[in-house]
Protein backbone atom coordinates (compact mmCIF):
# COMPACT_ATOMS: atom_id res chain seq x y z
CA UNK A 1 0.00 0.00 0.00
CA UNK A 2 1.21 3.20 -0.84
CA UNK A 3 1.53 6.10 1.97
CA UNK A 4 2.93 9.35 1.55
CA UNK A 5 4.85 10.87 4.94
CA UNK A 6 5.55 14.79 4.60
CA UNK A 7 8.49 15.79 6.36
CA UNK A 8 7.95 19.01 8.70
CA UNK A 9 11.69 19.19 8.44
CA UNK A 10 10.76 21.22 5.17
CA UNK A 11 7.21 22.96 7.09
CA UNK A 12 7.48 26.52 7.88
CA UNK A 13 7.91 26.25 11.78
CA UNK A 14 6.44 29.56 12.55
CA UNK A 15 2.89 27.85 11.96
CA UNK A 16 4.24 24.36 12.83
CA UNK A 17 0.75 23.17 14.17
CA UNK A 18 -1.34 24.53 11.37
CA UNK A 19 0.82 22.89 8.42
CA UNK A 20 0.56 19.46 10.87
CA UNK A 21 -3.29 19.90 10.62
CA UNK A 22 -3.00 20.32 6.66
CA UNK A 23 -0.90 17.57 6.10
CA UNK A 24 -4.03 15.08 8.25
CA UNK A 25 -6.84 17.18 6.19
CA UNK A 26 -5.37 16.53 2.94
CA UNK A 27 -5.11 12.35 3.26
CA UNK A 28 -1.07 12.39 4.77
CA UNK A 29 -1.46 9.01 6.60
CA UNK A 30 2.16 9.21 8.14
CA UNK A 31 4.53 12.38 9.46
CA UNK A 32 7.69 12.48 9.60
CA UNK A 33 9.47 13.34 12.00
CA UNK A 34 13.77 14.05 12.01
CA UNK A 35 15.26 13.98 14.72
CA UNK A 36 19.09 15.45 14.59
CA UNK A 37 21.38 15.70 16.97
CA UNK A 38 24.24 17.46 15.23
CA UNK A 39 26.60 14.45 15.92
CA UNK A 40 25.74 11.63 13.48
CA UNK A 41 24.64 14.38 11.04
CA UNK A 42 26.08 17.94 11.17
CA UNK A 43 22.23 19.70 11.22
CA UNK A 44 20.40 20.16 14.44
CA UNK A 45 16.84 20.01 14.44
CA UNK A 46 14.38 19.54 16.88
CA UNK A 47 13.56 17.01 19.37
CA UNK A 48 10.97 15.55 22.48
CA UNK A 49 9.19 18.91 22.95
CA UNK A 50 8.08 19.56 19.62
CA UNK A 51 6.88 15.90 19.08
CA UNK A 52 5.02 16.06 22.12
CA UNK A 53 4.06 19.35 21.30
CA UNK A 54 1.89 18.80 18.08
CA UNK A 55 1.00 15.08 18.51
CA UNK A 56 -2.46 15.96 20.14
CA UNK A 57 -3.11 18.14 17.16
CA UNK A 58 -2.86 14.87 14.76
CA UNK A 59 -4.22 11.22 14.65
CA UNK A 60 -1.73 10.72 11.67
CA UNK A 61 0.91 8.19 12.72
CA UNK A 62 3.73 9.99 13.73
CA UNK A 63 6.88 8.33 11.55
CA UNK A 64 9.71 9.70 14.03
CA UNK A 65 13.51 8.94 11.97
CA UNK A 66 16.29 9.52 14.50
CA UNK A 67 19.17 10.71 13.13
CA UNK A 68 21.25 10.41 16.20
CA UNK A 69 24.21 8.89 17.81
CA UNK A 70 23.29 5.80 19.93
CA UNK A 71 19.53 6.56 19.86
CA UNK A 72 18.44 4.06 22.43
CA UNK A 73 19.38 6.25 25.07
CA UNK A 74 16.28 8.24 23.68
CA UNK A 75 13.81 5.75 22.56
CA UNK A 76 11.40 5.57 25.59
CA UNK A 77 11.57 9.19 25.73
CA UNK A 78 10.57 9.62 22.20
CA UNK A 79 7.79 6.62 22.87
CA UNK A 80 6.13 8.82 25.29
CA UNK A 81 6.15 11.89 23.18
CA UNK A 82 3.96 10.31 20.81
CA UNK A 83 5.77 8.77 18.29
CA UNK A 84 4.18 5.25 16.60
CA UNK A 85 7.15 4.31 14.37
CA UNK A 86 10.83 4.77 15.79
CA UNK A 87 13.37 4.55 13.32
CA UNK A 88 17.06 4.26 13.74
CA UNK A 89 19.98 4.24 11.92
CA UNK A 90 22.13 1.13 11.67
CA UNK A 91 25.44 2.90 11.14
CA UNK A 92 24.38 4.75 14.60
CA UNK A 93 23.73 1.74 17.25
CA UNK A 94 26.04 -0.04 18.65
CA UNK A 95 23.72 -3.24 18.92
CA UNK A 96 21.19 -2.85 16.37
CA UNK A 97 19.16 -6.03 17.15
CA UNK A 98 18.95 -4.76 21.12
CA UNK A 99 17.74 -1.09 20.05
CA UNK A 100 14.66 -3.04 18.10
CA UNK A 101 13.85 -5.12 20.31
CA UNK A 102 13.87 -2.30 22.87
CA UNK A 103 11.56 -0.08 20.45
CA UNK A 104 8.87 -3.01 20.66
CA UNK A 105 9.08 -3.34 24.30
CA UNK A 106 7.39 0.47 24.36
CA UNK A 107 4.96 -1.14 22.33
CA UNK A 108 6.29 0.69 18.96
CA UNK A 109 7.02 -0.04 15.44
CA UNK A 110 10.78 -0.09 14.78
CA UNK A 111 12.11 0.96 11.57
CA UNK A 112 15.75 0.55 10.18
CA UNK A 113 17.79 3.25 8.27
CA UNK A 114 20.72 2.81 6.22
CA UNK A 115 22.61 5.69 4.13
CA UNK A 116 23.77 5.79 0.33
CA UNK A 117 26.65 4.35 1.20
CA UNK A 118 25.70 1.57 3.45
CA UNK A 119 25.27 -1.74 1.98
CA UNK A 120 21.86 -3.96 1.80
CA UNK A 121 23.77 -6.29 4.20
CA UNK A 122 23.48 -3.84 7.21
CA UNK A 123 19.74 -5.06 7.52
CA UNK A 124 19.99 -8.67 6.29
CA UNK A 125 19.32 -10.30 9.63
CA UNK A 126 16.85 -7.73 11.00
CA UNK A 127 14.26 -8.72 8.66
CA UNK A 128 12.95 -10.88 11.20
CA UNK A 129 11.72 -8.27 13.69
CA UNK A 130 12.04 -4.99 11.29
CA UNK A 131 8.81 -3.66 10.87
CA UNK A 132 10.02 -0.88 8.22
CA UNK A 133 13.39 0.00 6.06
CA UNK A 134 14.82 3.07 5.60
CA UNK A 135 16.53 3.95 2.11
CA UNK A 136 17.93 7.18 2.23
CA UNK A 137 18.06 8.24 -1.01
CA UNK A 138 20.04 11.67 0.10
CA UNK A 139 23.07 12.02 2.45
CA UNK A 140 21.04 12.64 5.79
CA UNK A 141 21.34 15.64 7.45
CA UNK A 142 19.57 18.67 4.92
CA UNK A 143 16.66 18.95 3.54
CA UNK A 144 16.01 20.21 -0.44
CA UNK A 145 18.60 17.61 -1.98
CA UNK A 146 18.73 15.89 -5.04
CA UNK A 147 17.39 12.55 -5.49
CA UNK A 148 20.12 10.06 -5.73
CA UNK A 149 19.29 7.60 -8.40
CA UNK A 150 21.90 4.98 -7.94
CA UNK A 151 19.90 4.30 -4.72
CA UNK A 152 17.10 2.57 -6.87
CA UNK A 153 19.17 -0.52 -7.17
CA UNK A 154 19.56 -0.77 -3.46
CA UNK A 155 15.79 -0.45 -3.18
CA UNK A 156 15.15 -3.00 -5.65
CA UNK A 157 17.84 -5.48 -3.86
CA UNK A 158 15.93 -4.82 -0.46
CA UNK A 159 12.08 -5.50 -1.86
CA UNK A 160 13.62 -8.69 -2.70
CA UNK A 161 15.14 -9.53 0.51
CA UNK A 162 11.14 -8.57 1.81
CA UNK A 163 9.67 -10.60 -0.50
CA UNK A 164 11.89 -13.61 0.80
CA UNK A 165 11.37 -13.25 4.10
CA UNK A 166 7.59 -13.73 3.66
CA UNK A 167 6.99 -10.60 6.04
CA UNK A 168 4.97 -7.19 6.18
CA UNK A 169 7.64 -5.11 5.62
CA UNK A 170 7.41 -1.39 4.88
CA UNK A 171 9.88 0.16 2.60
CA UNK A 172 10.59 3.89 3.04
CA UNK A 173 12.47 6.56 1.33
CA UNK A 174 13.95 9.68 2.23
CA UNK A 175 15.48 12.50 0.28
CA UNK A 176 14.56 14.77 -3.27
CA UNK A 177 11.19 12.81 -3.31
CA UNK A 178 9.11 15.46 -5.53
CA UNK A 179 6.71 15.02 -8.85
CA UNK A 180 10.19 14.10 -10.98
CA UNK A 181 11.39 11.08 -8.87
CA UNK A 182 8.72 9.70 -7.20
CA UNK A 183 7.58 7.43 -9.50
CA UNK A 184 10.70 5.97 -9.83
CA UNK A 185 11.23 5.31 -6.36
CA UNK A 186 8.10 3.27 -6.52
CA UNK A 187 8.98 1.51 -9.49
CA UNK A 188 12.11 0.22 -7.77
CA UNK A 189 10.23 -1.08 -5.10
CA UNK A 190 9.49 2.02 -2.15
CA UNK A 191 5.91 1.90 -0.80
CA UNK A 192 6.97 4.69 2.01
CA UNK A 193 7.37 8.16 0.26
CA UNK A 194 8.67 10.82 2.71
CA UNK A 195 8.41 14.30 1.25
CA UNK A 196 9.61 17.49 2.62
CA UNK A 197 10.06 20.47 -0.12
CA UNK A 198 7.68 18.65 -2.50
CA UNK A 199 4.66 19.18 0.03
CA UNK A 200 5.66 21.95 1.81
CA UNK A 201 6.74 24.74 -0.87
CA UNK A 202 5.26 27.79 -2.11
CA UNK A 203 4.02 26.91 -5.76
CA UNK A 204 1.09 25.27 -4.15
CA UNK A 205 -0.92 24.40 -1.46
CA UNK A 206 0.16 21.44 0.92
CA UNK A 207 -3.23 20.09 0.25
CA UNK A 208 -2.64 20.22 -3.93
CA UNK A 209 0.86 18.97 -3.03
CA UNK A 210 0.18 16.12 -1.60
CA UNK A 211 -2.79 15.07 -4.31
CA UNK A 212 -0.14 15.59 -6.72
CA UNK A 213 2.57 13.47 -5.24
CA UNK A 214 -0.26 11.23 -4.14
CA UNK A 215 -1.73 10.40 -7.58
CA UNK A 216 1.67 10.08 -9.15
CA UNK A 217 2.65 7.37 -6.46
CA UNK A 218 -0.58 5.33 -7.23
CA UNK A 219 -0.33 5.62 -10.91
CA UNK A 220 2.98 3.79 -10.35
CA UNK A 221 1.93 1.36 -8.47
CA UNK A 222 -1.05 0.44 -10.54
CA UNK A 223 1.50 0.24 -13.23
CA UNK A 224 3.46 -2.25 -11.10
CA UNK A 225 0.51 -4.21 -10.42
CA UNK A 226 -0.70 -4.36 -14.20
CA UNK A 227 3.02 -5.50 -15.77
CA UNK A 228 2.53 -8.44 -12.82
CA UNK A 229 -0.81 -9.20 -13.83
CA UNK A 230 0.42 -9.46 -17.55
CA UNK A 231 3.70 -11.55 -16.14
CA UNK A 232 1.58 -13.84 -14.69
CA UNK A 233 -1.04 -14.02 -17.82
CA UNK A 234 2.47 -14.68 -19.91
CA UNK A 235 3.63 -17.79 -17.36
CA UNK A 236 0.53 -19.20 -17.48
CA UNK A 237 -0.03 -19.39 -21.40
CA UNK A 238 3.25 -20.77 -21.42
CA UNK A 239 2.76 -23.87 -18.89
CA UNK A 240 -0.94 -24.86 -20.46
Amino acid sequence: MIKLAPSILSADFSHLGQDVMECEKAGAELLHIDVMDGMFVPSISFGMPVIRAIRPLSSMTFDVHMMVQDPERYVEEIARCGADIITVHAEACRHLDSCIQKIHSLGRKAGIAIDPATPVSAVKYELYQADMILVMTVNPGFGGQKYLSEMNTKILKIREMIRESGRDIDLEVDGGINPATVEEAVHSGANVLVCGSGVFNKKASIGENIEIMTALARKAAGEIAENDGNANVCENEENR
